[in-house]
């Protein structure tokens, strides 16, 4: 990555372990597309006691040359029980990975298609 991730946390302690994970993580996004300019995770706590759903939110904004902008979330909506955060954590890196590997395999066969014309 050619600028360093930036992690903002709102609301929510940050701890070493989610510190481990996110950058667990970010190695997984990376093997799946190795040319990332940067990345920018905010996990945050949005309310204490939702119904419906975990309290945080976990938002990753990534840039990939030469102009791809993507965005991941997840706040875990839906659920019937409480969800913690790591699995939000998880959850989001999830979202961020498939539109990664979509992104390289549309480079892939664009770059192969340039090379066959």
């Amino acid at each position: 990555m050619k600028i360093p991730p930036e992690i903002t946390y709102r609301g929510v302690e940050k701890s070493n372990a989610i510190e481990s994970l996110i950058h667990e993580k970010i190695a997984k996004l990376e093997r799946a597309c190795d040319h990332i300019n940067s990345c920018h995770i905010v996990i945050e706590k949005e309310q204490d006691r939702p119904r419906d759903r975990s309290p945080y939110r976990v938002r990753l904004d990534i840039t990939v040359p030469p102009s791809h902008e993507l965005a991941a979330e997840s706040t875990m909506h839906n659920q019937s029980r409480y969800v913690e955060l790591d699995t939000v954590v998880r959850d989001a890196f999830d979202k961020a990975w498939r539109q990664l590997r979509d992104l390289s395999k549309q480079q892939h066969e664009f770059d192969q298609g340039r090379d066959n014309s």
